[in-house]
């Protein structure tokens, strides 16, 4: 199928998201969308899938004109989309999920065997073998949704597949399974239009890339025609110095020391210490309990075992309320639905955290409050009209350097980083990157949790490897490569001497 789209604009109120974007797509063509946080990749893909509707401009399907008025007219036409945000309905099983609307049925009722058996399928193809269709998808992990999002889209047999940063929560593993699938869609003629931060993958799985900035068309490359530098240049207008730039690493006292946590079932004998200025990677696979640490440690999973100092004091913590209280902040991996109240906006997000600074007996201060936000928001680029627009209304990007912002208003003793570059374009993570640096600099202890191993490796003084629930090692990051973490996230054995300490 060949889809090109011609002079595409789009306005939300005064703000012009597309001005006369151009955009052409092949038949078994994979190619890559790229831009900033806010540049119009994930609307220009809503239009052509039918979310929203264009103000100007056309859609050709196969040389002849399209109109797509909804998400029906795309599925029609053989279009599907696999959304940056995941639209699970959590109260639904796995399979109820997947074949909303389309449920098999036999005698005018629901087939439930039919429906295990589509939807075991469909995971299987992408070597989700873990994941229950008969499971409720609220309780899966981020990962596990997001591959449940990517069966539903398959399972539509499109011949246009739109992927809104399907990575962003998986493990190498499970990219690897995704780009095999790609493979073979492409080697079947399907068109994929390929929208993600992150580079690495852009160069590995893409024919050609095409860049938007600020609304408008930059340009359309072959992938063996360009490189790293060029990209950059295209999406951000500008040079970007180093992609992790370097840190000088004064570590001071231990700060946070865990011995022998547990929770209920998912993590245990989880051991470890990070020191004043030091940043800690976790990695692992999907499932490890990289997560659930962080979880555990910030209240919002229950503590069954082990114990937990900070400055060298016991620390009690039993919700949030009591980590926040003791100097322990969390960037979660889920904005959407644990990091942002929704319909806020971005400076009732930033500060909500931390309101009791900008009030005098017990009154908020308007101008004190006003002044921070705007500081923040010119720190870390936010996007935005103003600093009065609901958070809902941002990219997702700039949701998450939201999420960010709250902490960095009254920096805590710890801050707890679960995957906080997700969804970020690649000028944000440099961003994100060098505030990380400086936290450190100031004394703060960095726990951050990443699937990304290139960011792992970079940005961590240490590497703690999780694999099913337990530690598996600690990792000098500087002597550490990927293949050896990615041994020990499997459960094999690692004979090196970037080995700090192994499991117990």
């Amino acid at each position: 199928m060949q889809v090109t789209l011609r002079g595409i604009s789009k306005a939300f109120g005064p703000v012009r998201v597309l001005e006369h974007v151009d955009f052409e797509l092949g038949a078994g063509e994979i190619h890559a969308l790229m831009g900033e946080n806010g540049a119009g990749k994930s609307t220009l893909m809503k239009i052509l899938c039918g979310v929203y509707q264009a103000d100007a401009g056309s859609i050709a399907i196969d040389g002849k004109p399209a109109r797509i008025r909804d998400t029906a007219d795309a599925e029609r036409l053989g279009i599907a989309i696999i959304h940056q945000e995941l639209n699970l309905i959590p109260q639904l099983t796995v399979m109820e999920n997947m074949f909303l609307g389309r449920e098999p049925h036999r005698f005018g009722i629901v087939d439930a065997g039919a429906l295990w058996s589509e939807a075991r399928r469909w995971l299987d193809v992408l070597g989700a073998a873990s994941i229950d269709p008969q499971a409720e998808a609220g309780q899966l992990s981020i990962g596990q949704q997001q591959m449940v999002e990517i069966a539903k889209a398959l399972s539509l047999d499109a011949r246009v597949l739109v992927m809104d940063e399907p990575t962003a929560a998986l493990t190498d593993r499970e990219i690897e399974a995704l780009f095999a699938v790609m493979r073979d869609l492409k080697a079947r003629g399907v068109a994929i239009v390929y929208v993600s931060h992150r580079m690495e993958e852009i160069f590995r799985i893409c024919d050609k890339l095409s860049v938007l900035r600020d609304g408008k068309f930059v340009g359309v490359r072959a992938i063996s025609s360009t490189d790293f530098d060029e990209v950059v240049r295209m999406m951000v207008g500008r040079e970007i110095g180093e992609r992790f730039p370097r840190r000088d690493s004064r570590r001071g006292d231990v700060r946070l020391e865990v011995s022998g946590l547990a929770d209920d079932g998912r993590i245990s004998g989880v051991s470890f210490d990070v020191r004043a200025g030091e940043v800690l990677g976790i990695a692992g696979l999907m499932g490890a309990g990289r997560s659930e640490i962080l979880e555990t440690l910030f209240g919002a999973r229950k503590k069954t075992a082990g114990q937990v100092l900070l400055d060298g004091r016991a620390l009690d913590v039993r919700d949030p309320s009591d980590a926040i209280d003791a100097g322990i902040g969390f960037v979660t991996e889920d904005r959407k639905s644990r990091g942002l109240v929704l319909g806020m906006s971005v400076r009732e997000n930033a500060t909500l955290v931390h309101l009791s600074r900008y009030a005098r007996f017990g009154i908020v201060d308007d101008a004190a409050e006003r002044a921070a936000v705007a500081k923040l928001i010119e720190q870390l680029r936010i996007r935005t009209r103003d600093a009065e627009l609901d958070v809902k209304a941002l990219s997702g990007g700039n949701q998450q350097k939201v999420v960010f912002a709250k902490w960095l208003a009254n920096p805590p003793k710890v801050l707890l980083l679960d995957e906080p570059t997700r969804g970020v374009d690649v000028g944000g993570k440099a961003e994100i990157y060098h505030i990380v640096n400086r936290l450190a600099a100031l004394g703060v202890a960095v726990v951050m949790v990443s699937s990304e191993l290139p960011e792992v490796l970079a940005m961590s003084d240490r590497i703690l490897v999780m694999h099913q629930g337990r530690p598996a090692g600690i990792f000098d990051a500087k002597l550490a490569t990927q293949e050896s973490i990615m041994t020990a996230a499997t459960g094999g054995t690692v004979l090196e001497r970037a080995v700090v300490s192994t499991a117990s």
